[in-house]
């Protein structure tokens, strides 16, 4: 009898770390896979459950349906690499100063990006698509993945058809596509996976004349018909931008794709049928999470990259902080949950990472500016206590005129960063379209001033460390210039290059004539524009000489040794004394 006593107590001692194990790998299957699908350039209305009637998307329009379709969706960047960046860090372009002219995005804001974070926690993880960001270590965040986009070497449709399955050169949405559904078929039914897909479309083929190029199934969609115009469409609504707006991209887009009646139809029904083939290729996608047995335990996330101009305002591409621009179709849905609802929340591209993280039962960390999307999904929650968003355009090139400002549910101001006296601001509940500038009548003075400081304070508490201005400013071997009185009509001027910048690459220097003129970023007495060099001291005034009597406002800002871009210095003042 003792004998068998022991025998058993063994046997049960022995089976407990099979019975723990056992445990472990039903807690790991109860995690739900996550599939983040990401277009490109596919503004908010393109999409049949926005209420498009043109467009077909059966198979968005059924994940909005079953899911939660945020139908107030942003990005905080309407542009492809500041948006893509800030998806993966949960970070503002403001805090992360990523752009198409910068080094690569910080090592320590990646090491926190969604997928490593996955991939530390026991998620199988893969990419496949246009990773958009300059960033060396994909192997840190995929276990698996290919990093590929329009090819740029042709200038016709083999930009889009040079990838091949087999035989066959097909295009990249159907090679996404595919690379997706071997991605599922192969993936191990006891490891929970992130698999993050990045279309290519319906972006357009810069370099190629016709711009866009759809599958031969699409062929048949909006045959036989024409488009309707685009919305403000008249001439007025372009002549009301400021000249930089005008004499910018936006406008040389709109000629390669919508000056033309021509254009405008091929453009615009190419443009629908590449999102088409984008929902043929979800469709697919879901068919073989059904055949594997694992659609009830995978959520879908869908959203855009940016918004995009279809010729409103005479406008294309994006950049600009209207509406077009900025709102993107934006979808959760989680098959674990009943009766999933729309929201109209105002929901950022950067609350998808916290998203995925809260679907894997992991916590954020402290430096991600996002919220989980997942208590409105859930309906354990209606709306987020956030009545304001910052939405920012930082990149500093010539073409496109940086811009920042805020958005509310029914409000939007926004300025543009190097002349700030160029404000729009609309009320969205009475003037959806942002046709009527309320800047431009004194009784919205007061508003306009209220959001002018939000503005302001958003974006301090959204930019890091490593964003701060010069600081010491010197003029004239002077420290500290305020008030200061000089002789020099061309003086020198000087300051110490933040700890964060490591080295200055390039600087740029305003002076003005007036503290109000200053304070909008207009050097009316001298623009340096930007100077590519690493000297802060002794840098020569390069306008008129300054005159004898009058009082002079100046500030610096610089250009980091990864051609990251700080903010101003603080203004100082000096005035001259010629004797």
């Amino acid at each position: 009898m003792t004998i068998r006593i022991i025998v058993v107590l063994l046997f049960f001692v022995c089976a407990i770390p099979l019975i723990a194990q056992k445990t472990t790998q039903e807690q790991q299957t109860k995690k739900p896979n996550i599939i983040f699908i990401l277009t490109d350039d596919q503004r908010f209305d393109a999409l049949g459950y926005a209420g498009n009637k043109l467009i077909s998307t059966p198979e968005m329009d059924k994940l909005a349906k079953e899911g939660t379709y945020f139908k107030n969706a942003m990005v905080t960047t309407p542009i492809c690499a500041a948006s893509r960046a800030s998806i993966l860090t949960g970070l503002y372009e403001r805090t992360h100063n990523f752009n198409f002219q910068t080094g690569n995005i910080r090592d320590s804001y990646m090491a926190d990006s969604y997928p490593s974070i996955l991939k530390k926690n026991g998620y199988y993880t893969g990419f496949y698509g246009k990773y958009g960001v300059r960033y060396d270590d994909l192997v840190k965040q995929f276990d698996t993945y290919e990093s590929y986009d329009r090819n740029n070497q042709y200038n016709d449709k083999r930009g889009y058809y040079y990838k091949t399955l087999g035989k066959d050169t097909v295009h990249l949405t159907r090679y996404t596509g595919q690379q997706a559904i071997d991605f599922i078929a192969d993936a191990k039914i006891d490891t929970p996976f992130c698999l993050s897909l990045s279309f290519s479309a319906p972006h357009a083929h810069d370099s190629a004349k016709d711009q866009y190029f759809w599958q031969q199934e699409s062929d048949l969609l909006l045959q036989n018909m024409d488009m309707p115009g685009p919305e403000l469409g008249e001439d007025k609504y372009f002549e009301a931008q400021p000249k930089f707006v005008r004499d910018g991209f936006n406008r040389l887009r709109w000629t390669w794709r919508y000056d033309t009646s021509e254009k405008y139809q091929h453009s615009v029904k190419g443009y629908y049928r590449m999102i088409s083939g984008i929902d043929r290729e979800i469709a697919k996608i879901r068919e073989e999470l059904r055949k594997k047995g694992i659609d009830k335990n995978t959520v879908i996330i869908l959203m855009g990259d940016n918004g995009y101009f279809l010729g409103e305002r005479q406008l294309a591409g994006k950049w600009l902080l209207y509406d077009n621009s900025v709102r993107v179709p934006l979808i959760v849905f989680d098959p674990r949950l009943k009766k999933q609802k729309d929201s109209d929340a105002l929901a950022l591209n950067i609350d998808v990472p916290s998203t995925i993280l809260d679907l894997a039962g992991i916590v954020q960390p402290e430096t991600w500016q996002g919220k989980s999307l997942m208590p409105i999904a859930n309906n354990s929650m209606k709306n987020f206590d956030r009545d304001t968003v910052l939405i920012e355009h930082l990149w500093e090139f010539e073409n496109i005129p940086p811009s920042e400002g805020i958005r509310t549910k029914d409000w939007k101001y926004f300025r543009y960063v190097n002349d700030k006296s160029f404000e729009e601001l609309y009320n969205l509940k009475d003037d959806p379209k942002e046709i009527h500038n309320l800047a431009l009548d004194s009784k919205y003075n007061a508003k306009l001033q209220s959001f002018r400081e939000k503005t302001d304070k958003l974006i301090l508490e959204l930019s890091d460390d490593y964003s701060k201005g010069p600081s010491n400013l010197i003029i004239e071997w002077i420290r500290n210039t305020t008030g200061v009185t000089i002789i020099d009509s061309k003086p020198e001027y000087g300051w110490v290059v933040p700890d964060g910048a490591i080295s200055q690459s390039a600087y740029q220097i305003l002076v003005a004539s007036s503290e109000e003129k200053i304070n909008n970023n207009i050097g009316d007495v001298w623009n340096s524009g930007q100077i590519r060099t690493n000297a802060s001291t002794e840098i020569e005034h390069g306008g008129e000489q300054l005159k004898s009597g009058g009082t002079y406002f100046w500030k610096v800002r610089i250009w980091d040794q990864d051609n990251r871009l700080s903010r101003y210095s603080n203004s100082h003042n000096f005035s001259i004394d010629n004797p």
